[in-house]
């Protein structure tokens, strides 16, 4: 099932004295590959590939365009070096117009490494194990509002449960926010801009905001709106802050100060909240919905999860653990990654210039057959009695980029996806598989991975 040992392929800093030796580049016009790119990535990717070979050089995805590679000795190289060489492309990204560019998504160098160091301690650990309860309330809940025999989509229903762990972590608040306040009024933003931003305009939108560091047109408008609903959560938690003891993710950037002694401003604040809401729980709920959607066009590893879970001990969590690891291993819901190297580098047979884009393409990592053999297979059994290894699975990233919620990610899944095995038997809605929609970095299910519940057993 596994061959872990691809043919090594020297990466990293080049020595100076190499000549710049760039890879073959994708042929069709920028206009052309940015559309396709946007709008159908996975034949993009895995086309270039074919016909190019592991590192190629495409005209989209950044203004500048990027280098594309899927060698895990190529994404070691990344992850592991000095990031002043290898600074993120999260900052010229689609995300920067939503998030800004004081977040830790979209900052770099010592900002970013300061607000990661800041943020990490909530993420992690007890901290992680005091939501447990939480997450198994709200999908219980959740799954016995769920209808009966008619279709319906998994993905929302998978935001609900995700928005309500992320919002208690950031904001303090337990189960659903009060009606009419400002954090309900939040959510409710949250949730309109991501129903937007599936309409088909969305993807012109996107496109006219690319490489832009604020947003323009109707982006502008839509932010706007947001922007409406996260200033008044700032404003009314400084008010509170001096006399209300509250231990949640605001309070501690309230706290926090700026690299010159200072408060973070209310844009810093903004900036950092509207990453950690939209980072912290969108992707989350999607990984669950394409673990679903593989599932239930995989009899027998639907079947065999079902069965184990409901067993129970040991053998369940680890085949829990493996469903998750093989459904972000075939559709990670981030698809590419990014540096921007400011001094030459080599990628196997090429030494790319200073300031080139170097993208790992998630998705050609993820199905290296020399890696994962019969790799379009949805085969969850891979990961028995293995560890993902940390340049050959990345639907985290990796290096002082590496997801912040990853941990708390994994054990959201880990419970809702035992909870809906063991109480649920579900099926698709229609046998062909659903196609990749691509939305902003992200790439998600095109009909929220729809499916038809059949029956439920009580919790």
């Amino acid at each position: 099932m596994f061959r872990s040992d691809p043919q090594s392929s020297a990466a990293g800093p080049a020595d100076l004295s190499e000549p710049i030796r760039r890879p073959p580049a994708v042929a069709a016009p920028r206009l052309i590959q940015t559309v396709r790119f946007n709008r159908r990535q996975i034949e993009f990717v895995f086309g270039a590939r074919q016909q190019l070979g592991e590192v190629f050089e495409m005209r989209a995805g950044l203004p500048s365009g990027a280098v594309v590679t899927c060698h895990p000795d190529h994404a070691r190289s990344l992850f592991t070096a000095d990031p002043e060489l290898v600074p993120s492309l999260t900052a010229e990204s689609p995300l920067r117009p939503v998030v800004g560019g004081s977040s830790v998504l979209t900052a770099n160098g010592k900002r970013h490494l300061r607000q990661r160091r800041l943020l990490l301690p909530p993420f992690h650990g007890d901290a992680v194990a005091q939501y447990e309860r939480m997450i198994t309330d709200a999908s219980e809940a959740s799954i016995d509002r769920w209808p009966l025999n008619r279709p319906f989509a998994l993905a929302p229903r998978m935001q609900a449960i995700t928005l309500r762990v992320i919002m208690t972590g950031i904001f303090g608040v337990q189960g659903d926010p009060r009606t009419g306040s400002a954090e309900h009024r939040l959510a409710g933003a949250v949730k309109r801009l991501l129903a937007s931003s599936r309409l088909p305009l969305a993807g012109l939108v996107e496109l006219m905001n690319m490489g832009r560091p604020e947003p323009t047109g109707i982006m502008r408008v839509t932010m706007g709106l947001l922007d409406s609903a996260v200033y008044p959560v700032i404003e009314q938690r400084r008010r509170e802050h001096e006399t209300v003891q509250r231990a949640d993710i605001l309070s501690l950037l309230l706290d926090a100060e700026s690299e010159d002694g200072e408060a973070l401003s209310d844009r810093e604040l903004r900036d950092e909240l509207l990453t950690l809401v939209l980072a912290g729980f969108e992707t989350t709920a999607n990984s669950l919905a394409w673990a679903w959607e593989r599932l239930i066009r995989t009899a027998d590893a639907y079947e065999r999860l079902r069965a184990s879970v409901c067993a129970g001990g040991a053998e369940g969590e680890e085949l829990v653990e493996a469903t998750i690891i093989e459904a972000m291993r075939s559709r990670p819901v981030i698809p590419i990654i990014g540096r921007r190297v400011t001094v030459p580098w080599r990628l196997g047979d090429y030494v790319v210039p200073a300031g080139s884009a170097v993208a790992v393409s998630i998705l050609l990592l993820h199905h290296r057959e020399d890696l994962y053999p019969d790799a379009f297979a949805f085969r969850p059994e891979r990961w028995i009695g293995r560890k993902p290894g940390a340049y050959e699975w990345i639907p985290f990233g990796g290096g002082t980029r590496r997801c912040l919620g990853a941990a708390l990610a994994m054990a959201e899944q880990r419970i809702v996806l035992a909870s809906m095995a063991r109480r649920l038997h579900i099926v698709a809605e229609r046998a062909e598989p659903e196609r990749a929609q691509h939305r902003n970095v992200t790439m998600i299910p095109a009909r929220g991975a729809s499916v038809i519940l059949r029956s439920r057993r009580a919790g």
